[in-house]
């Protein structure tokens, strides 16, 4: 199913206190925060600076919440057990750093399971880390409060893409002109379809490796984002022009790196870059053409994620079927630097307002 709003992006969110976990100090002391997906636990700790922030620390690990939960619809024992290690090694991190702000949320595995919210009960009590759920709406608009400073003045719209481990958002996004050129960009319509690269992986991931498996899984989502273009006539604006595609995922960096032909993956070289389509294309062929086998020995993919690039090049296959550009924005981003932002934001603000006092 589908769902769209025609609202603006929301308020940042109210202060939140650090977690019991970690030291809170003033000043310089930065901010945390904590994306639990379907398939990654991930921290970015970064330090305010006059043109963004400044990573400090960050933590990344693969732990596949949602395993098995499309068809029990519970998170399973194992996949609770790799995602609480993973989360205590993060409260372990932020009990040995100075945190002024935090937030941690969690996404479509803890939205979708029916112990989800019980989970995150027993990470509170066992780490003392508080994750709140988010809906597929406010998982769009931090993606493109992330996303936001790669667009450029000559654009009129966005739409932004975010393939996940257990759903694909889709941000339809207006870039405000005239006597309000420089402000928020909006949030206009978006689109959560319940299809990300483990729920595709563990319904059709064998099926991805061959042709006609992999055209299946096109056909499907190009259905669902066919619905979205008729509500919104993207395809149209896109036609006429000053619509910037941009990507933010797992995927669509594995096709910047196989475009780019890189030894290793860099985020440096591809956060931000602007790839040409056609490339972004045929880095698609060249990864389908690899096999299992070849995927697990290429140095952009690696053996932790065969089973998942194919169903997301299914995904980014129907998004360029159905709205088709001649160039992707690759944004090497997501949740966590959407928090960061706002917290920041938030903090400036405030201080603003004690200085006016």
């Amino acid at each position: 199913m589908t769902e769209t709003v025609a609202r603006h992006i929301p308020d940042a969110p109210p202060e939140t206190a650090a977690p019991a976990c970690a030291r809170v100090e003033h000043g310089q002391a930065a901010f945390a925060a904590i994306d639990l997906g379907t398939n990654n636990c991930r921290l970015l700790v970064a330090a305010p600076t006059t043109s963004g922030f400044r990573v400090v620390d960050s933590f990344s690990r693969i732990v596949r919440l949602g395993e098995g939960l499309a068809q029990s619809g519970r998170l399973a024992d194992g996949a609770m057990d790799r995602a609480a290690s993973a989360l205590r090694a993060c409260a372990d991190k932020l009990a040995r750093r100075p945190v002024r702000r935090f937030e941690a949320v969690a996404t479509e595995a803890c939205r979708r399971a029916t112990n989800g919210a019980a989970f995150l009960s027993r990470i509170t009590a066992e780490t003392g880390l508080r994750l709140r759920i988010i809906s597929a709406r406010e998982e769009a608009a931090l993606a493109m409060e992330s996303c936001a400073p790669l667009l450029e003045p000559a654009d009129r719209r966005a739409l932004l893409f975010d393939i996940g481990g257990g759903s694909t958002e889709i941000a339809w996004i207006r870039v405000p002109d005239g006597p309000r050129a420089g402000e928020p960009p909006e949030l206009i319509g978006y689109l959560s379809l319940p299809l990300g690269v483990v729920t595709l992986a563990e319904r059709a991931g064998q099926d991805c490796f061959t042709q006609r498996g992999f055209c299946d899984v096109v056909d499907e989502v190009a259905h669902h984002l066919a619905e979205f273009d008729r509500v919104h006539c993207i395809g149209q604006e896109i036609r006429v022009g000053g619509v910037r595609l941009m990507g933010t995922s797992g995927t669509v960096t594995t096709l910047a790196g196989v475009a780019m032909a890189l030894p290793r993956y860099k985020r440096p070289l591809v956060d931000g870059k602007i790839l040409e389509c056609e490339a972004a294309d045929l880095a698609l062929g060249d990864l389908f053409a690899l096999g299992r086998e070849g995927l697990a020995q290429h140095p952009c993919v690696g053996p932790e994620r065969v089973e998942f690039v194919l169903p997301g090049c299914a995904v980014y296959a129907a998004i360029r079927r159905v709205w088709p550009t001649p160039r992707i924005t690759v944004a090497d981003r997501g949740l966590r630097e959407g928090m960061l932002t706002r917290m920041m934001r938030a903090e400036r603000t405030a201080s603003r307002r004690r200085a006016w006092r």
